[in-house]
């Protein structure tokens, strides 16, 4: 049986506790080094038993999970987040962690994840992907989004994304190289880029980067992008969205 090298990092001794006996009941493909209850014991560990995996939280004193790059020149570790938020949880897909868990933890998503562990670890594409965690973690504002197209993960720059259009289930996404097709709603965008004043929601239907903008039809309510992109614009959303791009 493949086994894989993991610790837990979590300032809560109860969740600590929880995670390492759902581990050993149902994922005894996990071999538990050790568990740690800030970023610093954390680090320690690491660089010094070499664990192929940690289960590490997000929101700890002192130091949030997501900085735990900071401490090192090479990640070559995998990482499943664990968060009681789901923002947090967001956040932690979008920098590329192998995947992340809620708490309370469902047993079938704490085995869904090690299973994607035990998958891909220690092939060529997987190191490339801990390179990928690593360039955005590094990052302390949202600068890239990732998703997954086609089984491959693809980093988006949001400097070149022009605009996201919902379309049933999934979105499409609109770039200045080229257009992604992602299996999220426009929800899931809107909430990942809460706070980022460069991106708009303005209708039902898309999510626009104000910079990317080139033209605006205020009888048809149509925003004209290059690439021979349109987007539709709700009445209710036009005194907003006039005044968004003044701002540019």
């Amino acid at each position: 049986m493949k086994t894989i090298n993991a610790i837990i990092v979590d300032d809560e001794e109860s969740a600590r506790d929880v995670l390492e006996n759902l581990l050993k009941r149902f994922c005894p493909e996990i071999v538990l080094l050790g568990k740690y209850r800030n970023i610093i014991e954390a680090v320690e560990a690491i660089k010094t038993i070499k664990p192929d995996l940690v289960f590490l939280d997000i929101q700890m004193p002192n130091y949030s999970g997501l900085e735990i790059v900071k401490f090192f020149n090479h990640v070559d570790f995998d990482i499943i987040f664990v968060t009681a938020y789901d923002k947090y949880a967001l956040r932690a897909s979008e920098v590329s962690a192998t995947d992340y868990l809620l708490k309370p933890i469902d047993i079938d998503r704490l085995k869904e994840a090690v299973t994607k562990v035990l998958t891909f670890h220690g092939v060529k594409q997987h190191v490339e992907h801990l390179s990928l965690l690593q360039k955005t973690m590094e990052d302390k504002d949202l600068r890239n989004i990732i998703i997954s197209e086609k089984g491959y993960r693809q980093l988006i720059n949001l400097s070149s994304l022009i605009a996201i259009e919902a379309q049933e289930s999934y979105c499409t996404l609109y770039t200045t190289d080229k257009k992604y097709t992602a299996s999220k709603n426009l929800k899931h965008f809107e909430t990942l880029l809460d706070g980022n004043s460069d991106f708009t929601r303005v209708h039902t239907s898309w999510i626009i980067n104000k910079h990317q903008v080139e033209s605006y039809s205020k009888t048809d309510l149509i925003i004209v992008f290059n690439k021979g992109i349109s987007a539709k614009l709700s009445k209710y959303k036009k005194a907003e969205f006039e005044a968004l791009i003044e701002t540019i």
